[in-house]
């Protein structure tokens, strides 16, 4: 998307009255499921090396940066063999596991016949990302899916959101969303210059959300369709 400025001091703070040019989407826990498949993962590398597995909670709670900026806090210099460990199990069930969110399916089709351009941006390794859309039957929807390691940084850097704007020929005045349910989603949408939407059920806990707040918060995909269809 040429011509885009990524200046986080220009990030719009007031609710949009146009419609979107092209949304960005997280993905896990955005528009799937995947805890479960990352939970067991996880929690089999955490075994394999001695340590204490997380709940399920925690798990939820903890897991936000990609594999490569969170690994070597948990597994110091062994975080590359680790990966490894937790890729073999994560690849042998993540397909089995996967569910769409309610109404997330619906939304991407809807979104598309409108002629909104959409992408994801995700801390999930990119092959796994992408092999998940096609099980889905989603890939069709996206102009492009980054995932970890794609870009020379991972969300919440911009450089992912600028590679998933690549090619989405998007007029530079048009307004770019950042839909996702996590801290470190409207953080890099305000690092990239995109309105920071929230999409999930639960509300915002006290203080979640003061560094980055989201400008937009829908609890279910299809209120998020809705609303730019009336745009």
């Amino acid at each position: 998307m040429s011509g885009h400025n990524y200046d986080p001091r220009t990030v719009p703070r007031t609710v949009p009255q146009s419609a979107p040019g092209a949304i960005i989407f997280d993905w896990d826990n955005t528009l799937i499921d995947a805890w479960p498949a990352i939970h067991e993962a996880l929690g089999a590398t955490f075994l394999a090396y001695g340590l204490e597995p997380w709940t399920l909670e925690e798990t939820i709670s903890r897991v936000r940066k990609s594999l490569r900026d969170s690994f070597p806090g948990l597994f110091g210099e062994l975080w590359e063999e680790a990966a490894e460990v937790f890729y073999n199990r994560y690849r042998a069930i993540h397909l089995e596991a996967l569910k769409a969110l309610p109404g997330a399916g619906e939304m991407l089709g809807e979104l598309s016949r409108l002629g909104v351009y959409l992408a994801v941006v995700s801390n999930k390794n990119g092959e796994y990302l992408r092999k998940e859309a096609r099980h889905l039957g989603w890939d069709g929807f996206f102009g492009q899916m980054v995932g970890a390691t794609d870009a020379e940084r991972d969300k919440p850097a911009p450089e992912p959101v600028e590679m998933a704007l690549n090619g989405g020929n998007i007029n530079k005045d048009d307004p770019v969303w950042f839909a996702g349910d996590a801290l470190i989603d409207l953080e890099c949408a305000v690092n990239s210059n995109c309105i920071p939407v929230l999409l999930r059920k639960n509300e915002p806990k006290t203080g979640e959300f003061d560094a980055f707040p989201p400008v937009l918060h829908f609890k279910e995909c299809q209120a998020l369709s809705n609303f730019v269809r009336k745009l």
